[in-house]
């Protein structure tokens, strides 16, 4: 006779204890992106070349900068009909590699440098560009553009044409635009035609993507920060001071803008404080 194996019980299963799982809520991590805009050192005139010198290494050392924006006119190169801009920008650019490393950085170009271009973008690279913002994952863009002798030329606008809303933008060229209550003298600030063009190139789906844009050639700063131009609500205008010898007010005009990029999970802004320099 067999054995009779009893078959192994089944274990039940636990009723709910009552516990309610708990789920962390996601904390958005807000990650700021600093950055510095230096303009007009002149880099050849007078004392511009020590000035800057002394500048360009405490724009960068006060926060953690990951981007440095030059905006034209960093060397005197047309003086003396540029017999010495090769010197000049050579200088120029030694200052900038030796005092910022490994940071990266671009540079418009100016109406100083426009009778040289073949040197400019020897040493300093394209006229009118676009590349990824540092520290971004591609998603933001810096735009430079070329309106040296304050017409804009045809590449700068066929970048424009081709911003897309896939992106955001911060943008640099030389010339100030013509905004609604500017102070910069009206003979250094790009005519109301330039102006125009410069925003209606922008595709519509775009404008609210243009976070900041930055300017220069005023010799002063001035900030606007909302409602630039009709259709351009969420744009912050800058216009920097300079760095350097050229035309320059120690009193407050020479100095930087300290800038950051702010990314709070979908939300995107610039902002930037003038830190003067005697």
């Amino acid at each position: 006779m067999k054995k009779q194996v009893k078959p192994g019980r089944r274990q039940s299963l636990p009723l709910s204890t009552g516990r309610k799982r708990s789920f962390k809520p996601i904390v958005k991590v807000q990650q700021d992106i600093h950055f510095a805009v230096i303009g007009d050192s002149h880099v050849g005139y007078g004392n511009s070349s020590s000035i800057f010198k002394n500048l360009l290494p405490k724009a960068v050392s006060s926060g953690n900068k990951r981007f440095v924006i030059f905006g034209g006119d960093n060397a005197q190169a047309g003086a003396d009909h540029g017999n010495h801009a090769d010197e000049y920008y050579k200088d120029f650019k030694d200052t900038v590699t030796g005092t910022l490393g490994t940071i990266p950085y671009k540079a418009s170009i100016g109406n100083w440098e426009a009778s040289t271009r073949s040197l400019f973008t020897k040493y300093l690279g394209a006229a009118a560009g676009q590349m990824n913002f540092p520290g971004t994952q591609t998603k933001v863009k810096y735009v430079w553009l070329d309106c040296a002798l304050g017409v804009f030329s045809p590449a700068s606008i066929r970048l424009l044409k081709n911003l897309d809303d896939k992106h955001y933008y911060i943008i640099d060229f030389h010339w100030p635009l013509k905004i609604a209550g500017i102070t910069v003298d009206p003979s250094h600030v790009l005519s109301g035609t330039e102006t125009s063009k410069f925003f209606n190139a922008i595709p519509l789906k775009a404008r609210d993507r243009v976070l900041a844009i930055f300017t220069h050639h005023g010799h002063l700063f001035y900030r606007k920060l909302n409602n630039i131009y009709p259709g351009y609500t969420k744009t912050k205008f800058f216009v920097c001071g300079c760095s350097g010898d050229y035309k320059c007010k120690p009193n407050g005009d020479r100095g930087y803008y300290d800038a950051v990029l702010t990314i709070n999970g979908s939300n995107y802004s610039v902002n930037a404080f003038r830190v003067s320099v005697t």
